[in-house]
């Protein structure tokens, strides 16, 4: 590594920048204390409570008052906990229960920091990958990933799937309430498949997955909500899952962790029926790097690096799209799957939800 010249530094840039790291610094220990608050049910002690001291918290959530009078501080300084000088209390706005608190509001965040503590963990595994150029199977990862990635994307299914996303595509609502077929490809936990089914329960939905042990959460997912009757789960990939003449063949969040995703859309291409249609949700992007500077985005880059892309590559990598892939790469890949009809149906500032038909 060449010398730097410090006459050629500027200042300001410089200081820019290491206030960003350090922010960035910051975020990371913070996850670990929003995490444990979430773990230790220090949020929830303090949702709806009013003010509280360090006393009166540990107390209601059975820990030691030292660690929670630290932990406290770390989360005013975070701007998560509200702190009180004059009483010397702390308190939980409702604002900040919704997001740290509430495990159904769909900005409920804890459960997120999961994925990077996995990423972490897997650190070895990445830097032997980057050096070898080989994958990461998606069932090789630090268990915290799987718990990590349903639990986040249930709450921003269960806020929009029924509600908007469904009733975006043209025709599939009447089709579901009159009684359709579904396929949900790579459906993990089972969160978005058993959404649909209490939602349509005239349907019957068929959840596919490669990752064994997703499947059977995925069942018991299915068996607490009741819908089991209508839904069921089975260990499968992409283009070979089972089944023919679906009314709606369904890949949330999932199609840019394949190896072939062309040959995935091409066996759906074979599986939808003649009317029917191919619901795709994908991490929100624009088209062009340079369009995707953006905190979601750095977020879906890293996770890409180390999970979307690893495993695509691990899976054959004939075309590793990466979770950044944008409408137009993702357009092309239906196209070539025999797919005429490709549309944006809508987007939210994390999801394209895309649909096709033949």
């Amino acid at each position: 590594m060449e010398k730097l010249d410090n006459n050629r530094i500027d200042q300001a840039k410089l200081d820019a920048l290491v206030s960003r790291a350090i922010g960035d610094l910051s975020a990371g220990y913070g996850g670990v204390m929003v995490s444990l608050g979430n773990r230790l049910g220090l949020y929830k002690a303090m949702a709806g409570a009013g003010p509280l001291t360090s006393n009166e918290l540990a107390s209601r959530a059975g820990c030691a008052e030292r660690y929670v009078r630290e932990w406290l501080g770390s989360q005013v300084a975070g701007g998560y906990v509200t702190y009180h000088a004059v009483s010397g209390t702390y308190e939980l706005s409702p604002e900040q229960a919704l997001v740290l608190a509430e495990e159904d509001s769909p900005v409920f965040i804890p459960n997120a920091w999961s994925v990077p503590a996995s990423m972490w963990s897997d650190e070895q595994k990445a830097v032997e990958a980057f050096r070898s150029g080989t994958g990461i199977p998606w069932g090789d990862h630090d268990g915290r990933l799987y718990c990590g990635v349903a639990a986040f994307y249930r709450n921003a299914y269960k806020a929009s799937l029924v509600a908007e996303w469904l009733p975006a595509l043209d025709g599939v609502v009447e089709k579901l309430q009159a009684g359709a077929r579904v396929a949900d490809v790579g459906c993990g936990h089972g969160h978005s498949t058993v959404l649909m089914a209490k939602a349509f329960p005239a349907s019957r939905f068929h959840g596919f997955d490669t990752h064994p042990e997703s499947v059977i959460e995925a069942r018991k997912v299915a068996a607490e909500a009741g819908v089991s009757d209508r839904v069921t789960f089975a260990a499968a990939r992409a283009d070979s899952y089972p089944g023919a003449n679906y009314d709606l063949i369904c890949f949330f969040d999932c199609l840019h962790d394949m190896g072939d995703p062309v040959a995935a859309a091409a066996h759906t291409a074979k599986a939808v029926a003649g009317e029917g249609t191919v619901m795709l949700v994908e991490p929100f992007a624009n088209d062009r790097v340079e369009d995707n500077i953006s905190p979601v985005a750095r977020i879906y880059y890293a996770a890409s690096t180390t999970i979307c892309c690893a495993h695509a590559i691990s899976d054959g990598g004939h075309l590793v799209l990466g979770a950044q892939a944008g409408e137009a790469r993702l357009a092309d890949v239906f196209r070539k799957a025999g797919f005429n009809r490709f549309r944006r149906a809508m987007e939210t500032p994390f999801n394209l939800i895309l649909e096709a038909r033949r």
